[in-house]
């Protein structure tokens, strides 16, 4: 099967997050789809490519490659979180980086499209994880100077690592860690070369601005995740003292168009700086029912037409 071509130098991924499957549902909840099935879901939808997900989930080695290559999906990346300020726990994680680039070679012969991406972001802590927004409302709950150099030092280890096996990698900033606002992004960026995973949906629970980040780091940005928020639903998840994991439950991330981030002038700008690569269609839901996971096999549909209609 030939994939979608790329619009502007863009091609379209989706995410089984998308679809419910990550590592809190796949194998614990019974109405999640299989591997196999998202697949189809993802290519008959239109898309050009797919994340990783779950570790096996859809499917491993060689033989993920050919379920790709039979459907004409590339692989847009996997997702890792590492503990880069604690350089004991951060080299006990070097095996599971390893074996997700394990995976890449063993895809990538099979597939076509831009090379997968390292996602590597931070793994945060409890304190932060139990108050979703806290780097922008609460900057002194993040690292210290000395704990700055120690991620910086970590970081860079895992950057070379990727770059040493011919991938380069690009740094996810994510609600609950220690790198949710723009400060904590643009530190990041002053520690290391890698380049930036620009999740829209992310940055704007976060306190920024999508549109000012990708015009002010064009040249870093190598990878984007783009998704919607609702920044009322947010507020309440914060004023409710809910943790990161109500962002997913209480779905604060709609689909594309329906929340807060202008859409239309991100696409427009997009454009206008440039950027080629993957663009990966993330909405994180945590389904209670099978009606909600056949809901979001309708709302992957939406958000690849929504694209479709500007242009992309």
């Amino acid at each position: 099967m030939t994939p979608p071509a790329a619009s502007h130098g863009i091609a379209i991924a989706n995410a089984p997050i998308s679809y419910g499957a990550f590592e809190v549902t796949v194998g614990i909840d019974p109405h999640v789809p299989d591997g196999l099935a998202i697949l189809d879901e993802v290519a008959a939808a239109g898309y050009a490519g797919i994340d990783l997900g779950p570790v096996g989930y859809l499917g491993k080695g060689e033989d993920l490659g050919k379920r790709l290559g039979d459907r004409g999906l590339g692989l847009a990346g996997a997702y890792l979180e590492f503990p880069f300020a604690d350089p004991e726990a951060l080299r006990a994680l070097l095996p599971e980086l390893d074996a997700m680039l394990d995976t890449f070679d063993a895809a990538v012969p099979h597939i076509n499209g831009p090379r997968p991406r390292p996602t590597i972001a931070d793994n945060g802590a409890e304190h932060r994880r139990i108050a979703p927004g806290s780097g922008i409302r609460n900057p002194a709950s993040g690292h210290d100077e000395a704990g700055w150099d120690d991620f910086g030092v970590g970081l860079r280890l895992v950057v070379e690592r990727c770059r040493a096996r011919g991938y380069e990698p690009t740094f996810h900033h994510e609600t609950g860690t220690y790198v949710e606002s723009p400060a904590e992004i643009e530190r990041v960026l002053s520690l290391s070369d890698v380049g930036l995973c620009l999740d829209t949906g992310h940055f704007l629970i976060g306190g920024g601005k999508p549109i000012e980040m990708l015009r002010k780091w064009s040249e870093r940005i190598n990878h984007i995740h783009i998704k919607d928020a609702d920044l009322k639903k947010f507020e309440r998840v914060v004023a409710d003292g809910e943790p990161t994991t109500a962002i997913w439950s209480r779905e604060v991330f709609p689909v594309l168009g329906a929340g807060d981030l202008d859409a239309d002038a991100f696409i427009d700008t997009l454009l206008e700086v440039g950027y080629q690569g993957w663009l990966v269609v993330e909405q994180d839901i945590l389904p209670r029912t099978s009606e909600r996971f056949h809901q979001a096999i309708v709302d992957q549909r939406s958000n690849r037409a929504f694209l479709a209609a500007h242009g992309l």
